[in-house]
C-alpha cells in the first residue's frame, strides 16, 4: 500500500493541491474552542499535509500521519514554507498501536482506502483514541460516487452511508451527518461532480 501511495505522490505538485479540504475548512467554528486551547489533533492519512497544516493553522497541536515516506517529505516542506509544527509519522493503519484516549480532535478526509472488516476495526481505534468530549470530523464519498467516477475507490463497499456512520459511533453526538452532491477542486485527484457524507460528531464527555 505504502509503495502505490509514494508512486502517486512522486511527483512536482500536490495531487489534492495545498488547500484545506473545503468540508473541513467549513468546520472552523467547531474547531475554535479546541484550537484556543491548543487541542491534541490526528489527521488520519494526511498524505502531502493540506489538512493537518490548516490544523495547526486554526491552534492546535497536530499528528499527521501517512503510510507514505514521500507524502510526508511533501508535508514537511509545505509546513516549513507556511511556519507551522507539524509531528509527522509513519504509520501502517492496520498495525498501528493507537494511543488511547490522547486526541481532542480526530480527522480524516477520504480515508476510505480500507475494506470493511479493515475500515471496522479502524473506526474501533478512533473511538478508542479520542478523549472523552473529544470531536471527530469525516468525510467520504457516498456510493453514488461509484457511477460519478470522479476521484475515490471503484470499491462500492469501501464507502460510506449515513447508516454505516450511525452504527460506527453509535453513542456520540451527531453535530452534522448530511449526504449531498457538489463539485469540488481538489488538485487534480478530487475534481469534479462528487457524492459526499460528511460527519461531525462528539465522543462523550463521560
Amino acid at each position: 500500500m505504502s509503495q502505490f501511495w509514494d508512486e502517486r505522490y512522486r511527483r512536482d505538485d500536490y495531487l489534492f493541491g495545498t488547500e484545506p479540504n473545503a468540508f473541513l475548512a467549513r468546520q472552523a467554528e467547531w474547531l475554535k474552542p479546541y484550537g484556543q486551547a491548543g487541542g491534541r489533533t490526528l489527521a488520519i492519512a494526511d498524505g502531502e499535509g493540506r489538512n493537518g497544516i490548516w490544523l495547526a493553522e486554526q491552534g492546535l497541536d497536530v499528528h499527521s500521519v501517512d503510510s507514505s515516506v514521500v507524502a510526508l517529505e511533501k508535508a514537511r516542506k509545505l509546513a516549513e514554507a507556511r511556519d507551522v509544527m507539524l509531528e509527522l509519522e509513519q504509520v501502517d493503519l492496520v498495525t498501528w498501536l493507537w494511543p488511547e484516549a490522547t486526541y481532542d480532535v480526530i480527522v480524516g478526509i477520504f480515508i476510505q482506502f480500507l475494506p470493511p472488516d479493515q475500515r471496522s476495526q479502524m473506526f474501533s481505534q478512533i473511538r478508542k483514541s479520542l478523549r472523552p468530549g473529544g470531536l471527530l470530523l469525516l468525510e467520504g464519498y457516498s456510493p453514488r460516487q461509484v457511477e460519478l467516477g470522479t476521484g475515490g475507490p471503484s470499491a462500492v463497499e469501501n464507502l460510506y452511508t449515513e447508516d454505516l456512520l450511525h452504527e460506527a459511533f453509535n453513542g456520540f453526538e451527531f453535530l452534522k451527518l448530511e449526504s449531498y452532491e457538489a463539485n469540488i477542486a481538489e488538485g487534480t485527484a478530487h475534481k469534479g461532480p462528487s457524492a459526499l457524507i460528511d460527519l461531525v460528531a462528539r465522543k462523550p464527555a463521560a
